[in-house]
């Protein structure tokens, strides 16, 4: 075993140095990284089985074992989904119920989790002025200094409440946030480490009169900011559970069909319709299933892929996951023997990925649908099973083609950088276009023109839907179908298409393609 020690302000060197000797080395085993802040610890957030109504008493049980963290002040609580970030500052030492926003709060995430100011990269959060359920967003230039307001549309928010909390039977200031993970730059499908960030914040209170930053200063100093540890540990329904792999990633394989494509309920975490596979996947336990193999003492399996149309060869990976020890997360790796067998680790450890059978990357492989089968052995045999499954699993990183044909003012075709003149109403453009899957996994279609300041106006969209089967999208589409289209304004313009495939990893969506061509045009 190696143990390393590693320093706050080193840490991030060392997580990119680690990820690369694992993926060559495979050698290394439960490597300790040190929590940082002096020792400090992290706040762990918990998972919300049920997305957190922020605009519910603080009692009604939504913040029931959320994850908590002590300040001189009082408590911040988290809990997340696949989506959201909840997080309440509960100030149990503001019990003066103050009218407008002479309380406050500041807000402060290290969006890239580098512990350095990133000028408009970091964000802040805060209130609109006089509008105490408005939340504001902005970015940091530096220590100390932030850019205006931010005037683009977001599904955060915060809500103010003056009650009693689990913290304090007395009535007191809290603050109850819905914050999008991908404003704080956190996806729980990162591969090679736990979701996690950095933040501080500040609280105000003019009665009791006190302005409390934590920890001290972080809005100037970034090496003080505490980690926040995200959790990936949906409680997915054990009737969706499959009966030795519960799930690829959030996705039940109760949900996957014989073809190989997912598709889950509507209010579910990740919801998908017919959906492909890729990125690199992990395939995750039925917990019940395995806390029985474990106590008879049948822990040995092999897993196994098939290509389309081939037969099972043994699948080998190495993988890394994070344990809990009680203070940090320790990094342990996880590899096959030498005969390709692998160890289940024990069910009962608390790991950032429970259950984690295994991980693999899927972008070397061609579009097709593949078998993947685990096997559990009885101890030690290799011959004798004692659980077995099979699933299907359309496996697809192809992105889709996207190509703006054609540009055309009446017959006469637009080349990229021109600049035209369109005369009187009904003049205008028409293009061809082509957003095209050959694998039938296409998403969405979004064609769009950019220009001036920040402005942009829709052209053309389409989206999939389940009557649409497996979607390859269109080649050489004539858009407007009928007609021309005008421009608002003279200027200067950035045709943009932009396509999704509807590829999943079993936690986000992946794979787009997108292109663009520009030219000016003068309204006469």
């Amino acid at each position: 075993m190696i143990s390393i020690q590693v320093s706050f302000f080193q840490r991030h060197l060392f997580l990119f140095k680690l990820s690369y000797f694992l993926k060559t080395m495979a050698k290394l085993r439960n490597l300790s990284i040190t929590t940082p802040i002096l020792f400090a610890l992290p706040l762990r957030s918990e998972w919300a089985v049920n997305p957190v109504d922020i605009n519910k008493p603080m009692m009604a049980g939504d913040w029931d074992d959320a994850g908590s963290l002590k300040f001189s002040r009082g408590y911040v609580m988290a809990k997340n989904d696949a989506n959201f970030l909840y997080l309440t500052l509960d100030v149990v030492s503001d019990t003066g119920n103050d009218a407008g926003t002479n309380d406050y709060f500041w807000l402060t995430f290290d969006n890239n989790r580098d512990r350095n100011i990133t000028s408009g990269v970091d964000v802040n959060y805060g209130l609109y002025p006089g509008q105490p359920n408005k939340l504001g967003r902005q970015k940091y230039l530096g220590p100390g200094s932030w850019t205006g307001l931010l005037a683009d549309p977001s599904n955060s928010g915060v809500v103010q409440e003056f009650g009693a909390s689990p913290n304090s039977d007395v009535s007191h200031r809290i603050w109850k946030f819905r914050l999008e993970l991908s404003e704080i730059n956190v996806a729980l499908s990162w591969p090679l480490s736990t979701p996690y960030t950095y933040f501080g914040f500040r609280v105000r209170s003019s009665n009791p009169g006190f302005t409390t930053d934590f920890p001290g200063d972080f809005y100037k100093d970034f090496t003080k900011l505490r980690q926040l540890i995200l959790s990936r540990k949906p409680t997915i329904p054990s009737k969706d559970l499959g009966p030795v792999v519960g799930s690829v990633g959030l996705i039940p394989t109760t949900k996957i069909s014989a073809t190989g494509r997912a598709t889950t309920d509507s209010g579910y975490y990740h919801f998908v319709e017919n959906a492909a596979f890729g990125g690199t996947l992990n395939l995750i336990g039925n917990r019940t299933k395995l806390q029985q193999l474990w106590a008879a003492g049948n822990t040995k399996y092999k897993v196994e892929i098939a290509a389309p149309g081939g037969s099972f060869a043994k699948l080998i990976s190495n993988w890394s996951n994070y344990r809990w020890t009680g203070s940090t997360y320790a990094l342990e790796s996880f590899a096959a023997s030498a005969n390709g067998y692998y160890q289940m680790a024990n069910p009962g450890t608390d790991y950032s990925i429970d259950d984690l059978l295994i991980q693999f990357p899927t972008t070397a492989l061609l579009p097709g649908l593949y078998r993947i089968q685990v096997t559990f052995f009885v101890g030690s045999s290799t011959t004798d099973i004692a659980a077995i499954q099979e699933l299907r699993l359309f496996i697809d990183n192809h992105v889709p083609s996207t190509i703006i044909e054609s540009v055309k003012h009446g017959s006469n075709e637009v080349s990229a950088c021109a600049i035209e003149t369109i005369g009187a109403a009904p003049d205008g453009l028409n293009f061809r276009i082509t957003a095209n899957d050959p694998e039938g996994n296409l998403r969405g279609v979004s064609f769009y023109a950019t220009y001036g300041a920040g402005l942009s106006t829709p052209i053309y969209a389409e989206n999939y839907l389940p009557a649409k089967g497996d979607w390859e999208g269109f080649v050489n589409k004539l858009i407007p179908e009928s007609g021309n289209w005008r421009p608002p304004q003279s200027c200067a313009y950035s045709f943009v298409l932009s396509v999704s495939a509807r590829t999943t990893n079993g936690y986000s969506w992946v794979g787009q393609n997108n292109t663009h061509r520009n030219l000016t045009l003068l309204v006469g």
